[in-house]
């Protein structure tokens, strides 16, 4: 039965996110059946607005057949032809509603690693997220109300009520954060388990809201290269290439990742990070504020704007808040600081600004409260 929270989704996304021209091609990519039925919205208002869709399904269980035979020249002529395909693009919209998210679990390392460098990196990192104007979201599919260990009813209206908020006013919310951002040099946080320094001086500041990821609330930015020391534990679990991984636990000497750890194989986790010279590396720091997203469910594009929590990111950094990290690699870590998670601080240049995951300016707090930004 057709939503009609889709339709409304479908016209946000095409709207706002990439606000797409009369003329303009836009490359949606679908993964998962339940995802079609955006989709066609999707398909469907872009073409009313004058725009040209092109639409691809892909998902991870098709991939996998790809991926287990395939070779590094097939994985490159797969990479040209998308990417033929992305230049012409002025748009790109990703929906991520695979029905399994263990699909690529156990195809070997080195192969997944050889795709993220010959098929994504170019497609993706290097023209999609630098030339496009791009969203990437998830669909709230059994698959992703399974990870988030909820009923899918009640997942789909949590789902709903963070993906159709008002993203414009919480554009407005985040001037004053970017603005302290971009004035601060030193960054020093601790949360259990947690004692780190680094500086942020002169490296660019980004407010997420809504015009790249759905759902978003984020605002980011990357440490200094070589200033990172001390250590970070992580308190949210991470998917990653079909892996949860816990506890994840860093060690830096100036900026370097000098000893890794988890909860699990930490020979599988050192091998991701040693993808190549850069991964070592934090690539992003970014501080999460939408208050609709409270707690983990192991999905990178939610657990990054969970209220109260950071990230800190191995690996590449972006174009608008370059650190001179280039690397195949970027992995967001979170880790949560409201009191119910252990809590902590955050301070910049020696004024405390969060205190277990609230601001101490009430202003800036009030700004990012869920009556304020409610759709």
């Amino acid at each position: 039965m057709k939503d009609p929270r889709n339709t409304l989704l479908a016209k946000n996304l095409i709207d706002y996110s990439v606000d797409l021209q009369p003329g303009e091609i836009v490359y949606i990519e679908v993964k998962g059946l339940a995802a079609l039925e955006l989709g066609k919205e999707l398909i469907r208002h872009a073409t009313e607005k004058g725009g040209v869709p092109f639409w691809y399904y892909n998902d991870e269980s098709l991939m996998r057949q790809y991926m287990k035979t395939a070779t590094d020249d097939q994985f490159k002529r797969l990479a040209d032809f998308h990417l033929d395909m992305m230049k012409k693009a002025a748009a790109y919209i990703g929906i991520r509603g695979s029905e399994n998210s263990f699909d690529l679990a156990d195809i070997p390392q080195e192969r997944r690693e050889a795709f993220q460098k010959i098929f994504y990196k170019p497609v993706h990192l290097e023209e999609r997220v630098k030339r496009t104007k791009w969203v990437v979201m998830r669909y709230p599919n059994s698959a992703m109300a399974q990870l988030a260990e909820t009923s899918q009813e009640k997942f789909e209206d949590f789902y709903y009520d963070v993906c159709n908020l008002d993203y414009a006013k919480m554009s407005k919310a985040m001037d004053p954060l970017v603005e302290l951002m971009e004035k601060t040099d030193k960054v020093h946080i601790v949360s259990p388990g947690t004692d780190l320094t680094f500086s942020i001086k002169d490296i660019g500041v980004v407010k997420c809201d809504g015009t790249r990821n759905i759902p978003d609330g984020e605002v980011y930015t990357a440490p200094v290269r070589d200033s990172v020391n001390g250590t970070i534990t992580y308190n949210t679990p991470s998917l990653y290439e079909g892996t949860v991984y816990t506890d994840i636990s860093f060690t830096f000497e100036n900026g370097k990742i000098v000893k890794a750890t988890c909860a699990g194989d930490n020979d599988k986790l050192n091998k991701i990070l040693d993808t190549d010279d850069s991964a070592r590396y934090i690539g992003e720091f970014a501080i999460g504020v939408n208050p609709f997203v409270l707690h983990p469910m192991k999905d990178t594009l939610f657990d990054e704007k969970i209220r109260g929590s950071f990230h800190f990111t191995p690996g590449c950094s972006y174009d608008e808040a370059p650190n001179g990290n280039v690397s195949a690699i970027h992995w967001d870590l979170v880790l949560i600081q409201r009191a119910e998670y252990g809590g902590g601080e955050i301070y910049f240049d020696d004024t405390l600004i969060r205190k277990d995951g609230i601001f101490t300016d009430p202003v800036l707090e009030k700004a990012f409260s869920e009556k304020n930004l409610a759709g």
